[in-house]
């Protein structure tokens, strides 16, 4: 898998960003704090989005933006891929407005779906991809830090054994699952087995036969009761219907006289009801008067001749027409006059802008006219520095007239004094050691010669001494002291040519920067006679352009009193309108009032009509009723004649003696059936225990059947479980094993020479150091440099087994390393330079580094530059090619 561009767009300090990522080692190089890191986070959060992030959604929109892009394009496995991610701030909190990932199989949308989707493609997480191939800044020792049991668990995660230990743990927690199920159905199974023995032994069929037999008695008991308690209820029945039917009578008597009594009263009610009737519509016929007397009155204030409704209505539209016609012209009146007041308004606005303006052309003249003298007040000040510095610069040119070379070269001339004088230095040191130890040669040979021994073997010898080797060393010496005198003059003669040279470059930096200042200067001078010129050219025209204005102003004025004189006319005319509708509205409210009458006269009329009718509808009623008490009158007669008070006596002897009867049956028959059901009851309890007995086999016969079958699934999940278990332990060794091979292959290309010899590392991921000399080192105990380039092989090796050795996994992500020089010395970071040609001579097609490490910058394929503005703080990217590399380093 290798990247192959990302677009950035508000993303942390970019605002726009464009990089193809190519083949090879790329190194992201630029200061501290240009953004290079954010560049490798874009990528990862294009491929897990949230869970790529230390922080918030909120974290990755550059500061002020509403919205941030992402696009990763990238290859995998033979086919092309594009994410696109937009975080969109809404409030105080920022959300995946889109998320989108296009590849060969198809489209995967939302950012859940897509982080899984990358997951499964890759085989891991975002958690799996920095232990395995994103080194990130300051985590360069996250796998030696972490304690054995974290860095097994990251280790077999990135290998794919933690699915086997998930797969294991499955295995278990169904063993345990299957143990206690089959622990309930045993318990189950011996308590159905200890309920059929106790049945077994309770002898129910026995029981039944002697509780049917008891139970035939009762119901013939009960039915012999039974059939003379319904005789009686039958006698009992008779004798209620007799009385019943008395009493029937006696209630429609009573009914019939009641009903007379009703009547009678209804009659007498409705006949005061007429009586205030009659009064009311003598009132009305008073009221009537009173208001045609109104009517009367009404229409003499007006010009109509009767009061009729088509009269009145007629009146109304009329009204109404004119009514139209004036508000119509009034509309018209008062959108004249306010326009004509809006005009008048405008104009002298309008006028008030243009005097303003004029002002301010005036005053922003006066304002360029100063600026002009101040320019040509600085503009003479310059000329003044420049002759002043033209001046020095002479100065400077005679001091090099009688130099050994010409302005320019006075730092090389420097250079190469200085380098004859250290060579003089040093050979004068050289002599003065030798012509001290020729001195302490010669006082040895002298001291031997005064103790009567050779001065070149010290052995005794015979006679005077031998004087040859004293000679030469005092001829030694003598040399030695002319040389030395020789070079003591030289050093003298260059220390003088040196302070000559350092004047000279003091006189050529001074000369420097005076040859800067001019050409400020001259800048300067040039932009100040600009500005004189122009000013006093802008100042005239902006005189000339506040005459124009005020003449435009004066005629505006004139406008606006003209308009404001057609303003007053019209307002008189929408006063003179406002007045006719008031008019128009007095003799309406004069109609108005003779309509109300009208209408009042019309309502009571009516009501005097419904007085009379409502009092006739009574007197009808109350003839009606006066008929009807006649008949209720005689059915009241007929109905005293029916009732019986013999056959009423009888009936109730009847009676008594029934209920008498029954009530000493239902005294005996309720204990007699509770005796029925409670034998019922008892033999149902014995056919319940049978049946119960039945199904108590057959769940027994059930459960065995299910705790034999559970037996066996229990032996198959523990072998499962253990097989589980054996498999990773196997395959984790195999993989110890090739990376440990691996670790020490990388091991000794960037420790080669140095005191340690290999790498152990055991079954759980324990790492040891051995010394050349045999002596056993925790990684803890290297040092910082050390330690971190330790991960750094140890990061590579797992990345080249994952990439090598799991069969059928696709390519690997880029390998990733983020200032991974943080920890490391210049010696180191060659090591390091060393491990990634390695790793790319290995077969790792895409390599990302950041930092600004010139080694590191001089091993690149690909160097992408990163800048950022300190003005808007907004960071920039571009590619730089690596022909260029001198001048990138130069520059950082």
């Amino acid at each position: 898998m290798r990247f192959t561009h990302v677009s950035l767009k508000n993303f942390k300090p970019y605002d726009d960003a464009d990089l193809d990522l190519r083949d090879g080692v790329t190194v992201i190089h630029g200061v501290n704090g240009s953004g290079k890191s954010s560049l490798l986070e874009a990528c990862f959060f294009a491929l897990y989005g949230s869970k790529a992030l230390s922080g918030t959604l909120e974290d990755v929109v550059t500061t002020g933006e509403e919205d941030a892009e992402i696009e990763l394009e990238f290859v995998h496995d033979g086919g092309s891929y594009r994410i696109e991610r937009r975080i969109r701030i809404s409030g105080d909190r920022a959300t995946t407005a889109k998320c989108v990932l296009e590849g060969p199989d198809g489209t995967v949308e939302g950012a859940r779906d897509v982080r899984r989707h990358v997951a499964s493609l890759l085989r891991m997480d975002a958690e799996a991809f920095v232990n395995c191939a994103y080194v990130q800044q300051g985590e360069v020792n996250k796998l030696i830090n972490a304690s054995p049991s974290q860095r097994q668990d990251m280790i077999d995660d990135l290998l794919q054994l933690g699915k086997l230990e998930e797969y294991r743990e499955r295995a278990g927690n169904a063993r345990l699952g299957v143990e206690d199920v089959l622990t309930s159905k045993r318990s189950v199974l011996d308590d159905i087995v200890s309920q059929i023995e106790q049945k077994e032994d309770a002898a129910l069929h026995a029981r039944l036969n002697a509780l049917e037999s008891k139970l035939a008695e009762k119901d013939e008991k009960i039915a012999n009761y039974e059939s003379q308690r319904e005789k009686a209820k039958s006698t009992l029945d008779a004798a209620q219907a007799t009385l019943d039917e008395h009493a029937e009578k006696r209630e429609r008597l009573a009914e019939v006289e009641s009903a007379i009594e009703d009547v009678q009263l209804k009659v007498a009610k409705d006949e005061a009801q007429r009586d205030k009737l009659t009064e009311r519509i003598r009132e009305l016929e008073d009221e009537l008067d009173d208001v045609a007397t109104e009517i009367e009155t009404a229409l003499a204030e007006t010009d109509f001749d009767d009061a009729t409704e088509s009269a009145i209505a007629a009146r109304r539209t009329e009204f109404d027409e004119r009514e139209s016609t004036i508000r119509e012209e009034l509309s018209d009146a008062r959108q004249q006059a306010q326009a004509l007041e809006t005009q008048a308004e405008r104009l002298r606005e309008r006028a008030t802008d243009l005097e303003g303006r004029a002002e301010e052309k005036r005053d922003a003249a006066d304002a360029d006219e100063s600026t002009a003298t101040e320019a040509a007040t600085e503009l003479e000040s310059f000329r003044e520095k420049r002759r002043d510095i033209q001046s020095s610069l002479a100065d400077i040119d005679e001091q090099f007239a009688d130099a050994p070379v010409d302005r320019g070269a006075a730092a090389d001339l420097l250079d190469e004094r200085r380098r004859d004088r250290s060579e003089a230095r040093e050979s004068l040191a050289e002599t003065e050691t030798e012509l001290k130890n020729a001195r302490e040669r010669l006082e040895e040979a002298e001291t031997l010669r005064d103790a009567g021994k050779c001065p070149e073997c010290g052995q005794p010898v015979e006679g005077s001494p031998h004087v040859d080797a004293i000679g030469d060393r005092k001829a030694e010496v003598e040399s030695l002291v002319s040389d030395r005198d020789e070079l003591e003059s030289t050093v003298e003669s260059l220390d003088s040519a040196v302070e000559r040279a350092e004047r000279l470059v003091k006189f050529e930096n001074r000369a420097d920067s005076l040859s800067e200042t001019l050409s400020h200067l001259d800048e300067r001078i040039e932009d100040r006679e600009t500005t004189v010129e122009s000013r006093r050219e802008s100042a005239e025209e902006k005189r000339e352009a506040a005459a124009e204005l005020e003449d435009e102003a004066a005629a505006k004025r004139e406008a606006a009193e003209t308009q404001a004189g057609r303003a007053d006319e019209a307002a008189e005319r929408v006063d003179s309108l406002e007045a006719d509708l008031e008019s128009l509205e007095t003799r309406r409210e004069r109609v108005g009032r003779v309509e109300s009458l009208v209408e009042t006269r019309a309502e009571k009329r009516d009501e005097r009509e419904r007085l009379r009718e409502k009092r006739e509808t009574l007197a009808e009623v109350n003839r009606e009723r006066r008929e009807h008490l006649v008949d209720r009158r005689n059915r009241r007669d007929e109905l005293r004649e029916a009732v019986d008070e013999s056959a009423v006596e009888s009936a109730k002897n009847s009676k008594q003696k029934a209920e008498t009867y029954i009530e000493q049956v239902d005294g005996v028959l309720p204990d007699l059936r509770d005796q029925r059901d409670d034998i019922q009851s008892q033999i149902g309890g014995v056919q319940s225990d049978l049946e119960r007995l039945d199904e108590l086999r057959e769940r027994r016969d059930e459960l065995a059947t299910r705790v034999d079958a559970l037996d066996s699934l229990h032996e198959e999940v523990s072998t499962l479980e253990s097989t589980y278990g054996d498999l990773r332990a196997d395959l984790r060794q195999r993989n110890v094993e090739v990376l440990e091979r691996m670790l020490n292959e990388t091991f000794d290309l960037v420790y080669a020479n140095d005191a340690y010899s290999r790498i152990r590392l055991d079954g759980e991921y324990g790492l040891t150091v051995f010394q050349k000399d045999g002596t056993a080192l925790e990684p803890e105990q290297l040092s910082g440099g050390e330690r971190a380039l330790f991960n750094l092989s140890l990061r590579c090796a797992i990345y080249r087994l994952l990439a090598e050795g799991i069969d059928g996994a696709a390519p690997l992500p880029p390998l990733i390393l983020d200032e991974p020089t943080v920890f490391l010395d210049t010696g180191h970071v060659s090591r390091l330079v060393d491990l990634v040609e390695d790793m790319e001579s290995r077969g790792v097609k895409q390599i990302l580094i950041v930092s600004h490490d010139d080694e590191l910058v001089g091993a690149a394929d690909d160097l992408v530059r990163v800048e950022k503005n300190p003005t808007t703080n907004r960071s920039t990217v571009e590619r730089t090619d690596a022909p260029e590399l001198a001048s990138v380093l130069a520059d950082d």
